[in-house]
């Protein structure tokens, strides 16, 4: 059981996946920080300071506190919202690179059927 183990857990993709978690969690700590200390105080200065965690109710003697659930729902659309422009900023990049890599050398037709005529004939030998 333990080998069994040792060869489950020193998978290359199990590997990748503890490599992503770890820069998944140093990448939500760059998030965070950008939503907490540069994101929400603009929005705060364009929205006049508005804060939604003094929002409660009694229900008995119970206080429901959903100014601080609504408040969890605008972090929630303003961290998607810069992850998301973030990707896209990066995705725009990526495609200007795919557009800068150049093909190789065109083959013509007479290459090109001479190599499938020697691709068959070796499966034919090797058959």
């Amino acid at each position: 059981m333990w080998q069994d183990f040792k060869k489950f857990a020193l998978k290359g993709n199990v590997m990748d996946l503890a490599v992503a978690v770890v820069i998944g969690a140093a990448f939500s700590k760059i998030v965070s920080s950008l939503v907490t200390d540069i994101i929400t105080p603009l929005i705060g200065v364009l929205m006049g300071g508005i804060d939604f965690t003094g929002l409660v109710f009694e229900v008995g003697k119970e206080k429901v506190m959903i100014g601080t659930f609504i408040q969890s729902i605008v972090d929630f659309v303003i961290v998607a919202f810069a992850i998301f422009m973030v990707i896209r900023i990066m995705m725009k990049f990526q495609r200007k690179k795919e557009a800068v890599v150049e093909e190789g050398p065109a083959i013509d037709a007479k290459e090109a059927l001479l190599t499938e005529i020697r691709d068959l004939l070796k499966n034919q030998k090797n058959d």
